[in-house]
């Protein structure tokens, strides 16, 4: 009997991620990553059995790294032939307005993909390229889009129009849209499991804390609200980006750092702000906790936890209630003092931390018996997401 599999794809500006699913198990046979595509030093790297194997070689496209992973799967004996390969998943950033769930590509929407690069540039065209190699060397084979701003498509319109001139967004999609949609919509899904609840009557609120960071309220399985806006440089403070900041510092600063165009200032913006920026030491959070000693390393550790208690604090209010605060992602997984900080600030409220709990790891509940909220920390498993969302579609 032929084994089924699917792969779930990550296809970056500069690498392409990948992990290999038996179906119906859900086990993940093999996984790992094309690294510098495109560029100088690239190499190819995949983990089977334990073992990790590199290769240095050169990826000059998204191309190139689909034909690398396809050699690799039948060389190395992982599937004994490609037709045991009955979908391929693929995570794509921006699906703005078009695609508000998981959907089959073909080539209208695979057009629709490279259409949407306006929203995520960086993302888009390789996901689409990617996309678009599958469809060459696996013909027949199902190519699924997953996109992370589709969970956040119900968010209600108050919550992403922004308060300028109604036809910029009628006209040219200026909106929220969120991101990091499927690693909430699997890590909300996964607490409601193990709270024993029915995901519909739950409000939950996701704290996905990484290089790049969110805070989401999830109310009845759906996302009301979301910190991230028109592009990820929105919300709390990142590793490299700044969050919310007031639109005038934009020609503002322009003016002081005789700036010749705004996007030089976005790129400050996401590159060399929020963590680093501030701390002046590191975009990394180990780094920064490690370097109490001087005040601006204090002071960026003080100002992330603030802006996270601060979009907890709007979102208790906006749903109107608080049963389950989840963290995920690096940060949120594995930062006890982080964790530790923020249920402080929802001291108020009767959230109250279980600390043996809190320094533990894995999966797990980190709230005393008589806390008032659910407390969680849900490892995310966005391929896992991926994979279901095509077994799905393809059935």
């Amino acid at each position: 009997m032929i084994m089924q599999k699917i792969l779930a794809i990550n296809s970056g500006s500069s690498s392409f991620k990948f992990k290999l699913f038996e179906i119906p198990s859900e086990e993940v046979i093999t996984s790992g990553i094309a690294e510098r595509v495109g560029i100088d030093g690239s190499f190819f790297e995949i983990k089977y059995q334990g073992q990790k194997q590199h290769f240095d070689v050169a990826i000059p496209d998204q191309e190139a790294a689909v034909n690398l992973l396809l050699h690799h799967l039948t060389e190395m004996k992982i599937v004994a032939d490609l037709a045991e390969i009955k979908g391929v998943g693929h995570r794509i950033v921006a699906g703005g307005e078009d695609f508000k769930e998981s959907t089959i590509i073909d080539e209208t929407n695979l057009q629709k993909i490279y259409d949407l690069a306006q929203y995520a540039p960086l993302h888009n065209p390789a996901e689409a390229r990617g996309i678009e190699a599958f469809m060459k060397m696996l013909p027949g084979v199902p190519q699924v889009g997953v996109f992370d701003t589709s969970f956040h498509t119900s968010m209600p319109m108050i919550n992403y129009l922004y308060s300028l001139p109604y036809e910029y967004y009628e006209k040219y999609g200026a909106r929220k849209y969120g991101a990091h949609g499927t690693s909430v919509r699997y890590v909300a899904h996964r607490a409601a499991e193990l709270m024993g609840r029915d995901i519909s009557e739950l409000k939950l609120i996701v704290c996905h804390l990484g290089s790049g960071a969110s805070v989401t309220a999830v109310q009845g399985g759906k996302s009301l609200d979301t910190s991230m806006g028109f592009t990820p440089l929105a919300g709390v403070t990142m590793g490299t980006r700044t969050g919310d900041i007031d639109a005038s510092l934009i020609p503002f600063l322009m003016k002081k750092l005789n700036l010749s165009s705004a996007q030089e200032l976005i790129d400050i913006f996401n590159n060399k702000s929020g963590l680093l920026g501030i701390s002046g030491v590191s975009p990394d959070m180990r780094d920064v906790e490690a370097t109490f000693d001087q005040p601006r390393s204090r002071l960026a550790h003080d100002i992330f936890i603030n802006r996270i208690v601060r979009y907890i604090g709007q979102y208790v209010f906006e749903m109107g209630g608080l049963d389950g605060l989840i963290f995920t992602a690096g940060i949120g997984e594995h930062s006890i003092d982080i964790r530790d900080h923020i249920v402080r600030g929802l001291d108020f409220y009767g959230a109250r931390m279980d600390w043996d709990a809190n320094i533990a790891s894995g999966e797990r509940f980190i709230n005393t018996p008589e806390s008032t909220v659910k407390l969680l920390v849900v490892p995310t498993d966005e391929e896992l997401m991926i994979v279901r969302d095509v077994i799905a579609l393809t059935k």
